[in-house]
C-alpha cells in the first residue's frame, strides 16, 4: 500500500476528529511548530496528528526531497522540460562556488552583483544624474516575475527606502503606464526595462510607450533607460548602452530572479545595504533548509502542512493572510510562485499525475480581509486553509496601539476558525436578547460558526529586509519540496504559451489583417463588437 493511500486512509479515519481534541496534549502547541533565526512557524491548529506527519514526512523521504535540494544547489539540471540548472539560490549564495557544465558561476553572479551596487550607488548619489540634474523616481517595466517580486518588496521594504522612488508597470493595458508616468518627470526619471529577451510582448509595448513619453522633454530618451536582459543586440537597438545592461543566466526563472538584476529598482530604492540583508536572509533560510531534519526544517513542513490539506483532505485553495499592511503584494507574489510552478497537470516523465496539482492561492491583508471575504471563510460550507502572518513589533513606535489590536485580530481570527461556535452556545447569546421559541432557534442558527477550520501562523520579529529575505526563501523551498513529491517540473511554465500564441494570431484580427474565419463562434462575435 502507498504511503499516499495510508495517508488518505488516515485522514478519513480521524476527520470527524475535531482539531481541539489534539490540544488535550499540553505540549501540542510546541511539538507541532518550528522556531528558527527568530521565526515562528505554528501549525499546531491543523488536523495533522503525530501519525499523519510521520507518513508526510516519509513520503518526502521517499520522494527523495533531500537528494532533489542538493541537486538544485549543487547546478545539477533539475528543470528537465528546457535542460536548465535551477539556481536562483546562487543569486543569494555570499560565499562558495557552484558549477554548471564545468564552469563555477559564482564570480559572474558576484560580478554583476558589483556592477548593480556601482550603478545603484551611481544613481542614489547623484552622479548618474539624466537630463534633469538627478534621478527622483524610478519605474520598472516588466511583467510576472520581472515586476511581481520587486513590486512587493518595495512596498514591504518601504520604511527603508531612502532613494528614488520606484515605480512599477506591467499590464499592456495603457492606463497603467498612462497613470505611473503621468505624475512624474521625465527628466528625473529613471526606465528600467526588464525582459530577459527583450521581446515580451508586454514589456517592450509599455517601454515604447515610455520612451515616447520621454522623448516630448529630453532630448536623449535613451540616456534615461536601463535594462534587465541578456540580448545586447536588442538594447543597443533601443539606444540602451551596454554598461547599463544587466543580465542574468537561464538557470533563473523569472518567479524566482528578483535576487539579482530583476531586483535592481528594488536595491536602487532601498540601497546596496538593505539588499544585501536582504540576501543575507535568503541565503540563511537556504543554509537552514539543507541543514535541518524534515521534522525541524520550516520549508519541508510548511510544503507537508501544504499536501495534507491539498492532496490529502481536499481543499482546493489556500488563503494568504499577512496581519502587515506592507506586504499586501506577498499574496499576489506567492499566487504568481505557487501556481505557475506547480500548476501542472504531468509528472517529470509526461505521464498524468495521480494526485492534485498545486492549489488556488489568494489572500488580502488583516484586518482588511476581516471586513470581506472570512465570512465565507468561518461560515461558508468549503474549508480554506488560512496561512496568518504577522511581526512582533511595528516600524511605527508612536502607534504600538495600532499594532498591539493588529495582533489581537490576527490571534482572534486563528482562534475562531479552531474553536467555533457551537449552536448551544448560540442560542444563549440570543436568549440572552430576549429571544424565546421558533425565533430564537433560527436567529441562533445564523451565529453558529462551525470551528474545526485549519491554519497556520508564521510569526516573525519585524518586517526588515533580512526578514523578507527569509520569508521569501521559506516559501520558494515549500514550492520546490511540494513539487518533488509530486514529481512534477516547478521550474517551466508552457501553460503561458498557448494564449501567447493566440494572442498575437487576434492582434491581427482586431486590425483587420486577418478574417478571423478559422475562430469559434464567440470569438467571432466578441471581435465584432471590439471593432464596432
Amino acid at each position: 500500500m502507498s504511503l499516499w493511500n495510508d495517508l488518505q486512509y488516515h485522514h478519513r479515519d480521524t476527520m470527524d476528529r475535531h482539531i481541539l481534541k489534539l490540544f488535550e496534549n499540553e505540549h501540542r502547541a510546541a511539538g507541532f511548530s518550528v522556531t528558527h533565526d527568530g521565526l515562528l512557524f505554528d501549525y499546531s491548529k491543523t488536523a495533522m496528528d503525530p501519525h499523519a506527519r510521520d507518513l508526510l514526512i516519509r513520503l518526502a523521504e521517499s520522494s527523495h526531497v533531500g537528494a532533489s535540494a542538493e541537486a538544485m544547489f549543487s547546478g545539477q539540471k533539475i528543470n528537465e522540460t528546457e535542460g536548465r540548472a535551477v539556481l536562483h539560490t546562487a543569486l543569494r549564495n555570499l560565499d562558495g562556488s557552484v558549477t554548471v557544465d564545468g564552469r563555477d558561476v559564482m564570480p559572474e553572479v558576484r560580478a554583476i552583483h558589483a556592477r548593480m551596487e556601482g550603478f545603484a550607488r551611481d544613481v542614489r548619489e547623484g552622479r548618474f544624474k539624466g537630463q534633469g540634474g538627478k534621478i527622483t523616481d524610478i519605474v520598472n517595466i516588466g511583467i510576472g516575475g520581472s515586476d511581481l517580486g520587486p513590486a512587493m518588496a518595495a512596498i514591504a521594504l518601504s520604511p527603508y527606502a531612502d532613494g528614488p522612488r520606484a515605480h512599477f508597470v506591467s499590464n499592456v493595458d495603457g492606463a497603467h503606464v498612462h497613470d505611473v508616468l503621468k505624475p512624474l518627470n521625465p527628466e528625473t526619471t529613471l526606465v528600467i526595462v526588464a525582459s530577459k529577451t527583450f521581446t515580451t510582448i508586454e514589456t517592450m509595448t509599455n517601454a515604447e510607450a515610455a520612451r515616447r513619453w520621454m522623448a516630448a522633454k529630453v532630448k536623449d530618451p535613451a540616456a534615461q533607460f536601463a535594462a534587465v536582459s541578456t540580448s545586447l543586440d536588442k538594447t543597443g537597438a533601443f539606444g540602451i548602452p551596454a554598461a547599463r545592461v544587466f543580465g542574468f543566466e537561464d538557470w533563473v526563472g523569472g518567479r524566482y530572479s528578483m535576487w539579482g538584476p530583476i531586483g535592481l529598482s528594488l536595491m536602487i530604492a532601498i540601497g546596496p545595504e538593505n539588499f544585501g540583508d536582504f540576501l543575507k536572509g535568503g541565503a540563511a533560510m537556504d543554509a537552514h533548509f539543507r541543514d535541518e531534519p524534515f521534522a525541524q526544517n520550516m520549508p519541508v513542513m510548511l510544503a507537508l502542512v501544504g499536501i495534507w490539506h491539498n492532496q490529502i483532505c481536499g481543499y482546493a485553495t489556500r488563503a494568504v493572510l499577512p496581519y502587515e499592511q506592507r506586504l499586501a503584494r506577498l499574496p499576489a507574489y506567492l499566487q504568481q510562485l505557487e501556481m505557475e510552478s506547480n500548476g501542472k497537470r504531468v509528472a517529470m516523465d509526461g505521464a498524468d499525475l495521480t494526485e492534485h496539482s498545486g492549489p488556488v492561492v489568494w489572500g488580502e491583508p488583516g484586518t482588511n480581509g476581516q471586513h470581506a471575504f472570512y465570512q465565507l471563510i468561518h461560515q461558508g460550507t468549503r474549508v480554506i486553509p488560512c496561512e496568518f502572518m504577522l511581526g512582533r513589533e511595528g516600524h511605527e513606535p508612536d502607534l504600538a496601539a495600532q499594532h498591539r489590536l493588529l495582533s489581537a485580530n490576527c490571534l482572534a481570527q486563528s482562534e475562531a476558525l479552531l474553536r467555533g461556535r457551537s449552536l448551544d452556545e448560540a442560542r444563549g447569546i440570543m436568549a440572552k436578547k430576549g429571544l424565546t421559541g421558533d425565533e430564537l432557534d433560527r436567529q441562533a442558527r445564523h451565529r453558529v460558526f462551525p470551528g474545526n477550520r485549519p491554519s497556520t501562523t508564521l510569526l516573525y520579529p519585524k518586517l526588515t529586509p533580512y526578514v523578507l529575505g527569509q520569508i521569501v526563501a521559506l516559501y520558494e523551498h515549500r514550492v520546490f519540496v511540494e513539487g518533488v513529491i509530486l514529481g512534477i517540473n516547478s521550474f517551466d511554465q508552457w501553460g503561458v504559451e498557448l494564449g501567447k500564441e493566440l494572442a498575437l494570431a487576434l492582434d491581427l484580427v482586431l486590425k483587420g489583417e486577418d478574417d478571423g474565419a478559422v475562430k469559434d463562434g464567440s470569438t467571432r462575435q466578441l471581435v465584432a463588437y471590439l471593432r464596432g
